[in-house]
């Protein structure tokens, strides 16, 4: 019995041999597809051919990265897409007149161009076009007007000095220079090492002014930095065209505007009011500084350019649009909640900001009134003087939430406190000047005329 046991238990030799084969096979083709991924993710980068020191066309970049430039060249559809997408209902880029979409600007705009003409910015491979379209800045555009519309710009600094751009028309540089190629590939990257570089003047001396080294940076803190470059509140002097950014006393809204009073710097005077007003410019940098994603390590690439997947190759999407567009990969990497939870967060948070935004206007508009009423009533420069301060204050801070392209998802807190502290200083504004109104005898009357 234990000699038939022995032979019914027994495996015949030929099926040892194949499954030993078969074993081979698996473990050979499991090692060589592990060396092929090694081998491809080592050698994402293959040169094709040499790339000029800061070559500013983007066509001469594709063969050495195809993924790349295929991505980036997506944000020249962004507007199509943005069509049957909820990201794009108070932004996006789509190119629409801010003015008819909320046509109380023209009046909190007064005496400034932006009262005139405010379109939403497209993509950045529409920078250029986008830019000479704008009808505001009329036919006399400094240079400092394309500082980051090209990667042209830098070349041109380092072959003629960051005074000789600025000071040099828009048209000359078009004209005459061959201005033409749209935000690019040289804007970030060093065409030798690809690694990324900071190329504008403006930002190199606000951070060594912070005390900061952009050199030292880690490779995180760079991702940054090369978006923090552009995406900032800036100004320029008049008599110089130097292009500055108001960082000295700190990033935060009251830290900027502590910088303009001591300098005793304003973009215009308003037409109703008389007030010295500041225009803020797309300030992202400075409203993420103070929310908790830059609190947390999380820098502007990990959420509009995250890392995705070819194959086995890692990359960074260079395809540059909203998270809400991509929730997958550049939210949920770190959150674990569903799609629908994370854009019923963002959309929660844009809502409540603009509906601030909305409360803010309709504060500022009423001072304004208020303050145009104790104008007409006789009231002097010096009894203005409280009041058109105020009315400045609220303006800035409605501004630095509404012209800051995220619709306070960068930093949802400072957004609200931003906004609440405008229709506090407009209501202020509105009861100095309604005060005014009595003083000279005009308070019933105005009372009458609302």
């Amino acid at each position: 019995m234990k000699t038939e046991f022995s032979a019914r238990g027994a495996v015949a030799p030929w099926l040892l041999f194949v499954i030993s084969l078969v074993g081979v096979v698996v473990i050979a083709s499991l090692l060589t597809d592990i060396f092929e991924k090694k081998q491809e993710s080592r050698y994402s980068y293959i040169k094709t051919q040499e790339i000029a020191k800061g070559e500013p066309d983007p066509d001469q970049w594709k063969a050495n990265f195809p993924r790349e430039y295929a991505a980036y060249m997506k944000t020249l559809k962004t507007s199509e897409l943005a069509k049957v997408s909820p990201y794009a209902r108070y932004g996006g880029s789509e190119s629409i007149s801010k003015l008819e979409k909320d046509p109380r600007m023209k009046r909190l705009f007064a005496g400034y161009p932006f009262g005139i003409d405010y379109n939403e910015e497209r993509g950045h491979m529409n920078a250029v076009q986008d830019m000479l379209n704008i009808k505001r800045l009329g036919d006399k555009k400094p240079g400092s007007c394309m500082t980051c519309k090209s990667p042209q710009v830098p070349l041109f600094i380092e072959q003629h000095g960051a005074e000789k751009f600025y000071n040099t028309p828009v048209t000359e540089l078009v004209d005459k220079h061959g201005f033409k190629h749209s935000i690019s590939c040289a804007d970030c990257h060093d065409s030798e090492t690809m690694e990324l570089t900071i190329r504008r003047p403006a930002y190199i001396e606000a951070q060594t002014r912070r005390g900061i080294d952009i050199k030292a940076q880690d490779q995180n803190l760079k991702r940054t930095d090369a978006c923090a470059q552009c995406h900032v509140e800036y100004y320029w002097l008049k008599e110089t065209k130097y292009v500055t950014f108001p960082w000295d006393k700190g990033l935060s809204v009251d830290s900027i505007e502590a910088y303009y009073d001591s300098i005793g710097f304003s973009d215009w005077v308003h037409a109703e009011t008389g007030a010295k007003m500041v225009k803020m410019q797309h300030p992202e940098y400075e409203m993420w500084s103070s929310g908790i994603h830059s609190r947390s390590g999380v820098g502007c690439a990990d959420c509009h350019m995250p890392y995705t997947r070819d194959g086995s190759i890692k990359v960074t999407d260079h395809w540059i649009r909203s998270p809400y567009m991509n929730l997958t990969n550049a939210c949920l990497t770190c959150h674990r909640e569903s799609e629908d939870e994370m854009a019923s967060r963002i959309r929660e948070i844009q809502d409540r900001t603009w509906n601030l935004m909305d409360r803010s206007e309709v504060a500022i508009i009423a001072a304004i009134d208020a303050i145009k009423a104790a104008i007409e009533a006789g009231a002097t420069d010096e009894e203005l003087a409280d009041c058109r301060n105020l009315h400045r204050k609220a303006h800035l801070r409605w501004d630095f939430v509404s012209a800051e392209n995220s619709m306070g998802f960068h930093s949802p807190q400072e957004a609200t406190r931003m906004l609440g502290d405008a229709i506090d200083f407009a209501r202020q504004a509105e009861l100095s000047a309604t005060k005014l109104l009595a003083q000279h005898g005009k308070l019933e009357v105005a009372a009458l005329t609302k």
